[in-house]
């Protein structure tokens, strides 16, 4: 029997190369790419390297796609060329699990002989930079040194051989290849050039060096989007959020248009400022150029409206979204518990699961602090074991500190003691704070001493411990044993972190610290700090000097109580704003019972709704009550 014999392959011609273009750019899915594929193998014409590569770049490219796919059709290739042997290495580098093979791949290349390009190395270096796999990162090095041809100086090469040494923490060789370059450019810029630059600034950021990385942006001939957007993530996501909210008004000044990732980026300082004037105009400008709000800018725009004390806004945009994942489910639900609306909080949990979303360890953290900061133990319970038991999940500390702290508040000290000493992982300093905070809150100095020193054993160096114990002292006026630790933290050097409020007025937010008297309407303050001290007393307030845990007179105590940093921006705002304008305030720490007291009397007095954030949540006065109805 004669077997027949596949048809020999014709030769490529550039309406050939078009056809089978336009062939695989009919495919819709993974099937009608096979079919195109079996007729090419049936046809003959998978031999001609045009047209297995253009099915290759499918198969390894494309969304729709199959890597295991793209692999068996790249090992089924005669003589692949350098454009396929660059697209299964670009295929594997973009992998989540095994982008090492893009470097085996490479290894091959090299044995069969076929010359790298500058396209080829990018991969190559952005795989070793993944895995931080820096030995294998400088033979790539060497062959591009070795090849010469210019590739030692190609923009794109060169990028992510800084991105290599930056990210194995190699920090001065990235600086050599950069300086080196732009010494040899003398200024000129490219789209290349850019991105170099780029890739330096947010090296430098991610090494810890965010002072360098700005002196570097500030150097920059010529900037793109990219070049803002990375100087404003690296704020935020470094603690300066005053200055990533400075450099994108910058961003604007100079002309230059925010875009998606702009608004992604510059959000979460907006939130943590409590900016919200500030996170509304982004908002809107989102709206007005058409930048889809998809779930991730969605999920950041409803955490911005929620911890800028808009919680109506944030539960408003959170049904408008066409499409919610876990994550906006999430957000929705820890915004609500922050704002002490727990019961909303169980509702949106179990809407989530009617929704048939599988709730994320995050979503419970949201769900176990709404109970913590209700009182509802009974619900907290049922709640962790829901997460073990349903959900399947293991408790992480976030959880642990929760359910500690649901029961500290509640008085259970001994079951939230034993919580910790029965917990699966180490316990960490916000779990031993939580239950110590429980212990000065109940009065118990006994478990309250055991759970300092635990604490000091931990992390010997925070100050958390110290203050907290030293203040569980003066509180019950041992003034010896406060006098004690107050040496103890001099000698090691600890310093108290100092009370700082913000408020945001007419775009600009303002920070004030304890005793603040630095602001230009310093004397206006002051005026007006007085007269909320008199229309207080007036009202039958007395200031309540438990709260100051110095050992000095009560006339000097009541003193120090109205100098509190929520108090001194507070009174900014009475000053600056208009009549009956609300005041959002954010503090760095928890409130104290007597500003927590004053405040609620003061939005009586000068008809004022003001929201205050502190550390652990927020507060709505209005009318002489808290929303918290003064379980916090």
């Amino acid at each position: 029997m004669a077997v027949m014999a596949l048809p020999s392959a014709p030769l490529p011609s550039e309406s050939a190369s078009s056809y089978v273009q336009v062939e695989v750019g009919n495919c819709k899915t993974m099937r009608d790419l096979m079919l195109l594929h079996a007729r090419r193998i049936k046809t003959g014409r998978i031999r001609d390297p045009f047209v297995a590569a253009e099915i290759l770049k499918f198969c390894a490219l494309d969304g729709r796609g199959d890597l295991q796919y793209a692999r068996r059709v790249f090992d089924q290739m005669e003589q692949p060329n350098c454009f396929s042997w660059n697209t299964i290495m670009r295929a594997y580098s973009d992998s989540e699990h095994q982008p090492l093979e893009a470097f085996v791949i490479f290894s091959e290349m090299l044995q069969q002989e076929v010359d790298p390009n500058r396209f080829t190395f990018p991969s190559v270096l952005k795989t070793c930079a993944q895995v931080a796999r820096i030995q294998e990162g400088k033979q790539v090095h060497g062959q591009i040194i070795k090849r010469g041809s210019g590739l030692d100086s190609d923009q794109f090469v060169l990028s992510n051989l800084v991105r290599l040494y930056m990210i194995c923490g190699l920090i001065q060789d990235a600086c050599r290849l950069f300086r080196k370059d732009v010494v040899g450019r003398a200024g000129s810029m490219s789209e290349g050039t850019v991105v170099l630059w780029n890739v330096m600034i947010d090296g430098l950021i991610k090494n810890g060096d965010i002072i360098g990385g700005r002196r570097l942006f500030d150097e920059m001939p010529q900037r793109s989007v990219v070049s803002w957007n990375g100087m404003i993530a690296g704020y935020a996501q470094n603690g300066f959020f005053k200055e990533a909210l400075e450099i994108f008004r910058e961003m604007q000044l100079k002309g230059v248009n925010p875009n998606y990732v702009t608004l992604v980026s510059v959000l979460p300082a907006i939130s943590r400022l409590g900016a919200l004037e500030f996170g509304k105009w982004v908002h809107a400008y989102a709206e007005k150029n058409k930048i889809e709000v998809d779930d991730v800018l969605g999920s950041a725009l409803i955490d911005m409206y929620a911890k800028c004390g808009n919680i109506g806004k944030a539960v408003q945009l959170f049904h408008k979204l066409p499409q919610k994942n876990t994550i906006t489910w999430s957000t929705i639900i820890g915004g609500l518990a922050m704002h002490g609306q727990a019961r909303d909080a169980l509702g949106y949990f179990s809407k989530m699961e009617q929704a048939g979303l599988k709730p994320s360890d995050v979503c419970y953290i949201g769900v176990l602090s709404s109970c913590a900061h209700a009182g509802l133990v009974h619900e907290g319970r049922y709640y962790f074991n829901h997460m073990v038991k349903v959900s399947g999940l293991k408790p992480k500390l976030e959880h642990y500190g929760c359910m500690v702290d649901l029961l500290g508040r509640a008085g259970l000290l001994e079951e939230a003691e034993e919580l910790i000493l029965n917990m699966s992982i180490k316990p960490d300093d916000v779990i031993f704070k939580a239950l110590l905070g429980a212990c000065k809150m109940h009065g118990n100095v006994e478990m309250g001493k055991r759970v300092a020193e635990s604490l000091m054993k931990l992390n010997p160096c925070d100050s958390g411990s110290y203050v907290a114990l030293s203040n569980m002292y003066a509180s019950l006026g041992n003034w010896d044993a406060v006098a004690k630790m107050r040496l103890m933290m001099k000698e090691i050097d600890i310093r108290k972190d100092p009370g700082c409020s913000w408020i945001e007025v007419d775009g600009m937010v303002c920070e004030f610290l304890v005793e603040d008297d630095l602001h230009p309407k310093a004397r206006e303050i002051h005026l007006m700090l007085k007269e909320m001290a008199e229309k207080l007393k007036l009202s039958g307030y007395n200031p309540d000097t438990n709260h100051v845990l110095l050992n000095m007179d009560e006339e000097k105590k009541e003193s120090k109580l109205f100098y509190h940093s929520e108090k001194i921006a507070i009174a900014f705002g009475l000053v600056t704003t208009s009549h009956g304008t609300p005041l959002r305030i954010v503090k760095n720490l928890r409130i104290c019972g007597d500003c927590h007291s004053s405040i609620k009397l003061i939005s009586r007095i000068f008809n004022r709704r003001i929201v205050v954030r502190d550390r652990k949540r927020f507060h709505h006065f209005e009318s002489g009550f808290c929303s918290c109805k003064d379980y916090w």
